[in-house]
């Protein structure tokens, strides 16, 4: 294995497995923010975690080599990488972000407990063994203690196409003869479930329609995906989509889009510090339901072609936010704006309308001087003039990023235990932020430090042994 480090990434030159470069001991490692920065500068946003995750299981559709760009390189893809090799796929991860998987000799349609229990996104496995062998077995995966996620719509769209399902022993076996085209709709709006029935479905004999779908971003990119293998889906990005059938699908180069959520994570950080930021890579459009919170609260948001700057310019204003599928605001956002939203001037209402347990992070920001009270699915923030530093735990990958929001913009020093769920989809966030003048700092199992600096936007030597 060779590797060095860089300001955006590790860059590697080496095949799959990578285990070895998944840091033991993250889950005790720390972050400590020396608050009070204003955040200032340019921040590179990488590609789509969400899609990510999707397009990689995909790939093992098609018969020949797929090659990806735009990788964003978190732990979530090193973990779906490994579990790709360990199935028998040719993975090879390539300097800047990208990816060529061949799965044409796979033969295993079985994801063991030990391959899928660190990510939630392994359950598209299923869809994709079903249209590659016509069988899967895949164990209930895991992933963030954000509530309940059942995955009933995935079974039922399975059924619908011709699939039997069954649940023995934790492990999901689905089978099936041949999987033939129909009507599938919704229950409720599931991303999960609009992808993993498209990936059942683009081998299927005849059309499928899966009628009340989820219309996110990264729903779509996984369409143009599988459409650049050649698979005929039409509609993703609307309620209503259609597959047609194929075959046969063939190797392909993509490039995935940019992550919404890091890129409104960095704009929520912007107008939390009072910075001026402007994030560079990214789809306007996608940013809309953030834009106009953050304009209601008072901040200016200029838009570019690629780009939006985000000033902050005074004390948020209170705003009310309801959480929804997209177009709506993202859920993933919810906990980083409820941080911004802790120093607002006035009583703020988040009503979460997608994941129940979604609040854990609000008790932590309580112990930096924050004010909330949860009311089943709604926190009522009463804004704060400021927080103050203390040590305080992520739960899960969004409500890390709030923590860092928080810690950020309080006074003195904050410590985030578990950052092993924010190294789960957000790249290189230390050296992003040390660029924009945040004063961050990785301290490992053994108490020793990791300090980027702004000057040279490198490691200095305290500790670099880990790495």
């Amino acid at each position: 294995m060779l590797f060095y480090l860089d300001i955006n990434r590790i860059i590697l030159e080496v095949k799959f497995p990578l285990n070895i470069y998944i840091r033991g001991g993250r889950g005790v490692e720390k972050l400590r923010i020396y608050g009070g920065k204003r955040l200032k500068g340019r921040v590179k946003i990488s590609g789509a975690k969400n899609a990510a995750v999707a397009i990689l299981p995909a790939a093992l559709l098609a018969d020949e080599t797929c090659a990806i760009d735009n990788l964003p390189y978190i732990d979530d893809v090193i973990v779906l990488g490994n579990i790709l090799e360990e199935l028998g796929a040719y993975v090879k991860l390539n300097s800047r972000g990208s990816i060529e998987i061949n799965a044409s000799s796979m033969k295993e349609y079985r994801a063991h407990y030990d391959m899928v229990r660190r990510m939630r996104a392994s359950y598209y496995l299923l869809g994709v063994f079903l249209a590659k062998f016509g069988k899967a077995e895949v164990s209930f995966p895991g992933g963030c203690a954000i509530g309940t996620r059942p995955i009933d719509q995935h079974i039922k769209g399975f059924e619908a196409l011709g699939a039997k399902v069954v649940l023995e022993h934790g492990v999901i076996k689905a089978s099936a003869d041949k999987l033939v085209g129909n009507e599938i709709y919704l229950d409720v709006v599931s991303v999960g479930a609009t992808i993993n029935i498209m990936l059942a479905a683009v081998k299927a004999e005849g059309t499928t329609t899966i009628v009340n779908a989820a219309k996110e971003p990264h729903v779509v990119d996984v369409a143009n995906f599988l459409n650049s293998m050649g698979a005929k889906i039409k509609g993703a990005g609307t309620d209503t989509i259609r597959i047609n059938g194929v075959e046969k699908l063939s190797g392909c180069e993509y490039t995935i889009i940019p992550d919404q959520i890091e890129a409104g994570t960095y704009m929520i950080a912007a107008a939390a510090t009072g910075g001026d930021v402007t994030v560079v890579d990214v789809i306007p459009k996608h940013m809309e339901a953030v834009t106009a919170k953050l304009l209601e609260m008072g901040m200016e948001v200029i838009e570019g072609d690629d780009e939006i700057r985000v000033i902050g310019r005074q004390r948020p204003r209170n705003v009310n936010i309801k959480t929804q599928p997209y177009p709506g605001f993202p859920t993933d956002l919810q906990q980083p704006m409820s941080a911004l939203l802790s120093i607002a001037d006035g009583v703020s209402v988040i009503t979460e309308n997608v994941w129940e347990a979604r609040f854990k992070h609000l008790d932590e920001i309580s112990r930096m001087g924050g004010n909330a009270r949860i009311e089943d699915r709604v926190a009522i923030i009463q804004g704060v003039e400021k927080l103050t530093g203390a040590p305080v735990t992520a739960t899960d990958l969004r409500a890390g990023a709030a923590l860092i929001i928080a810690g950020l913009m309080a006074d003195g020093v904050t410590e985030i235990s578990n950052v092993k769920y924010i190294d789960r989809g957000y790249e290189a966030i230390e050296q992003k932020l040390v660029s924009l003048g945040a004063d961050i700092e990785r301290v490992d199992a053994n108490g020793k430090t990791r300090r980027l600096s702004l000057v040279t936007s490198n490691y200095d030597v305290e500790d670099t042994a880990a790495l």
